[in-house]
């Protein structure tokens, strides 16, 4: 810990985390601001993966396509970003997960009140001596400078001009902008005003940030006024706990602090006489534990795309430095229970998916655990590996791969290698690592404020699109937008894609698993096919194909669903609703969705799980729903207050964004449901529901795919074609089918075996008259060679017999069984292994020139390959290899 003083333990912290969250929000809604709850960390914004500033759940209203509720509002957000995730651990400051609090304006306040309230709140509230406190202006912005001194009463030689780098905002490369002023906190105002560095962290750290977006940035660079000026700020709560609690980073806070502690009795050491390395480590656990609790809470789960990698990144990070500071075991769930225990007050939920959170956390860090297993393997052959090559360290590419495929820590690379008198070419990897670097940086995580290209420039002029389709088929409306190929025209002809904005639709929009409405859209002489509509903001935007005539902007035109898909998406949508509620009822109350697709020919249930069901289960659970369509349960539609729909308790679909009222589906003594999507009237009306599969898709995460209604006669006939096609073929009756088809499976069976003895003594006999091709070096036989058209067990077979027949020696026979496939095969005597040589790595290696790979024991082992023309390459390397190492 530093000597500086003001860094010193106090008794107690001064302001915990929850006074700080507390005070924010009490401070704004005293000055008319709307408490708003924190928005999932799963995003409305198709645009990006996760939350990732206070202001993203507002994009709408900041482009101007919603109408707030509020005139002003404020919010502590929870937050993800990990695009620097390297440093956090590192410096004091970053973080995956942090909360932003922030007070925003739409429309009301701008620069002069903003300033006012958050000097106020920093100086009055928080109680900062005006002298600890620096701000900064964008260098253009002389109206913000004149209030911060002039109005403020700080010193000009405290409020620094800074560029459009520090201090201008910007979403993306159009979109609404504006100027910043920030807040800094001057741990040493006795240093004088002369040497002010907003760049040194050791003095200055920023806590506040004012947005003054009053400007829209066009495709061209150029800036105009917005119709609206809007506030949005941001104060880090990680960082003003620091600040008021009087430590020396963000992770000795109240906030993470209990996390650390808990992670460094479970490897029995204590954080402040550990080594920096070790607080990295644990710093890294604080962090990383409360993202991943928060990230489970909002129902995300561990894969390997999108959010779901992120998570398992984050948790395998977790694992990793838990086995730096000395845990060998798992540990993530003792961890999350503190963090939990942490966040309740101001989260609930992650209280209340406590069970799940821990469930999943379990799963990944067992999985990790067995892979970080595979990696010790691995590092332990490329250890073998240099060695037998008489080199003294490990290639920066090996050390990078066995990171970033097998999660290994380069820490623990460098500590093995030590221990094995190796070095490790850290250069080498950093090389590797700033490769992956620039590509990360492709995707890097930005708040894109656009819309369907050039939509975001006609967001202010037009209007949310009003839907109907809940009772509505068909409808009237103007187009508003005509965009073709993304950008917007004001007229388009027959044959042209388009993609068409209306005011009003009966068209329902992908949500929720629930795909689009397929139809027509018509007008005076235009017919506009409809094969799919997407939701942007609240703008749907119809795709589809102008079949004849001419449409133009400001057309009147008729907006028509296809009643027949509908009527399919119907029934699938509540068969789904249906299914959740029986596999609830028959497989475990606690089955929560993960997924799901509603389409015209079918339907998809993802849902977490952590067994197979039983063929009874899937007989039980199909039975039980088509037992409640037979009964006939009408559907009763309410649209409710959110706290009173899940008082009644109503399920909340996966992927769904809710606000303060919500749409119910209920299926009385059946099923009730958080839902926008559409549905039958009476569950009679689908009429009959199919399970097709039931099967594994992820750790923890079943699938069950099923058809109802009209889409189960399809499929139902195309069984019965299949079955009428079989039995013609083999003229049986259906029934007899399994019987003969057994019959058939035995048969050829027997003649596989039969083949492949043929096939063993063909290669037997090829190789036979490869012996005189033998080579002698010393007491060892060597005899290398290609074998055309043998399959790999009869390559393996006469492997196995010429060595017999050599008695000391090596064999390595290559051949290409079909087309893109090698096969090579390496037999060893015991005399040639106690020379250091064993088949499996050696054969293991000659396989890469190949572009393949492979291994096995000792003295008999196989690889594989894809390129056939580098064979004879691999055979010549091959025999070098052999006569050097047994010469």
């Amino acid at each position: 810990m530093s000597s500086n003083p003001q860094y010193r333990a106090a008794p107690r912290f001064a302001n915990s985390g929850n006074e700080i969250r507390t005070l924010f929000l009490n401070f704004f809604a005293e000055r008319g601001h709307q408490i708003l709850p924190s928005a999932s960390l799963v995003p409305e914004d198709p645009t990006v993966l996760l939350t990732i500033a206070g202001m993203l759940p507002f994009k709408p209203i900041f482009l101007g396509q919603r109408t707030p509720e509020f005139k002003r509002a404020t919010t502590s957000q929870k937050c993800i970003r990990t695009n620097d995730i390297e440093n956090v651990g590192r410096t004091k400051r970053h973080h995956t997960f942090f909360e932003m609090l922030g007070n925003f304006s739409f429309g009301d306040y701008f620069k002069e009140q903003a300033i006012a309230w958050g000097w106020e709140i920093s100086t009055q509230v928080f109680g900062f001596s005006p002298n600890n406190l620096v701000v900064s202006v964008f260098e253009e912005d002389d109206e913000a400078f004149a209030i911060w001194r002039d109005q403020i009463g700080v010193p000009a030689a405290r409020i620094k001009r800074m560029g459009a780098d520090d201090n201008f905002w910007v979403s993306g490369p159009t979109g609404p902008c504006g100027p910043c002023s920030e807040i800094y906190y001057d741990f040493h105002p006795e240093r004088g005003d002369d040497s002010i560095d907003l760049e040194d962290d050791s003095r200055f750290i920023e806590f506040y940030n004012l947005v003054f977006m009053q400007y829209n940035r066009d495709a061209e660079g150029n800036l105009t006024p917005l119709q609206n000026k809007n506030i949005d700020t941001g104060m880090g709560l990680e960082r003003m706990a620091q600040i008021l609690q009087k430590v020396p980073n963000n992770y000795e806070t109240d906030l993470i602090f209990p996390i650390i502690q808990t992670a460094a009795q479970i490897a029995g050491i204590e954080y402040h006489s550990s080594d920096e390395k070790t607080k990295v480590s644990l710093k890294v656990i604080g962090d990383h534990v409360r993202a991943v609790v928060h990230m489970i809470a909002d129902e995300i789960r561990a894969s390997n795309v999108g959010r779901g990698y992120i998570l398992r990144r984050l948790i395998r990070r977790v694992v990793r430095h838990g086995r730096l500071i000395g845990i060998s075991g798992e540990f993530i769930t003792q961890v999350a229970e503190t963090a939990i225990a942490l966040s309740e007050s101001a989260y609930p939920n992650v209280r209340q998916r406590e069970a799940a959170i821990k469930a999943e956390l379990q799963r990944e860090e067992a999985n990790f655990l067995r892979t970080l297993d595979r990696g010790e393997k691995l590092l332990e052959e490329i250890i073998q590996q240099v060695k037998q090559q008489g080199k003294t360290s490990i290639s920066g590419e090996s050390a990078f791969t066995l990171y970033d495929t097998y999660g290994f820590p380069l820490e623990l690379t460098q500590e093995i290698a030590e221990e094995q008198g190796l070095e490790v070419d850290v250069e080498g990897f950093n090389v590797e690592m700033q490769k992956q670097v620039e590509r990360a940086k492709a995707a890097h995580e930005t708040i894109d404020l656009t819309v369907q290209g050039s939509l975001d420039k006609l967001a202010e002029h037009i209007h949310a699109t009003e839907f109907l389709g809940y009772t509505q088929p068909a409808a009237t409306g103007k187009v508003e937008v005509l965009l073709v190929a993304g950008v917007a025209q004001e007229e388009a002809e027959a044959g042209t894609e388009v993609q068409i904005v209306l005011d009003k639709t009966p068209f329902y929009a992908e949500s929720g698993g629930q795909i689009g409405d397929r139809g027509y859209i018509s007008g005076d002489g235009v017919v506009v096919r409809v094969d799919d509509v997407k939701k942007e903001s609240d703008f749907f935007i119809h795709f589809g194909r102008i079949e004849r005539g001419t449409i133009r902007v400001g057309d009147t035109v008729t907006a028509q669903i296809d009643r027949a898909c509908r009527r399919r998406l119907q029934a699938n949508h509540t068969a789904t609703h249906l299914l959740q509620a029986a596999l609830k009822k028959i497989v475990d109350e606690g089955i929560s969705q993960a997924g799901s697709l509603v389409s015209f020919d079918r339907l998809r249930f993802d849902f977490n799980c952590p067994r197979a069901l039983t063929a009874e289960e899937v007989q039980q659970i199909e039975e039980q729903v088509n037992t409640w369509i037979a009964e006939a349960h009408s559907a009763k539609v309410e649209v409710l207050p959110l706290a009173e729909a899940k008082a009644r308790g109503a399920v909340a679909m996966f992927g769904e964004k809710y606000g303060d009222e919500v749409r119910v589906i209920d299926f009385p003594s059946v099923s009730m449901e958080l839902c926008g999507g559409t549905h039958v009237s009476n569950t009679a009306e689908i009429g009959v529901f199919k399970i097709i599969s039931e099967a594994g898709v992820a750790s923890g995460v079943r699938r069950i795919e099923a058809v109802s209604g009209p889409a189960v006669l399809d499929y139902l006939n195309l069984r019965d074609k299949v079955v009428k096609d079989l039995s013609d073929r083999f003229k049986v009756k259906p029934e007899e089918l399994p019987e003969r088809i057994t019959t058939l499976q035995n048969e050829l069976r027997t003649s596989q075996k039969q083949l492949d003895v043929l096939k063993g003594q063909l290669a037997i006999a090829k190789s036979d008259s490869l012996l005189q091709t033998a080579e002698s070096l010393g007491d060892y036989k060597i005899l290398v060679a290609q074998l055309d058209d043998v399959d790999p067990e009869s390559l393996k077979t006469a492997a196995e017999r010429l060595l017999q027949k050599l008695g000391n020696g090596a064999v390595v026979l290559g051949s290409v069984p079909e087309v893109d496939k090698v096969s090579l095969v390496a037999a060893f005597s015991a005399d040639v292994n106690k020379k250091g040589l064993q088949a499996g790595k050696f054969i293991g290696a000659i396989a890469k020139i190949c572009g393949g790979g492979g291994g096995g024991r000792p003295n008999l082992a196989q690889a594989g390959g894809r390129d056939a023309s580098k064979l004879p390459e691999a055979l010549t390397q091959a025999l070098s290899d052999l006569k050097s190492a047994l010469d």
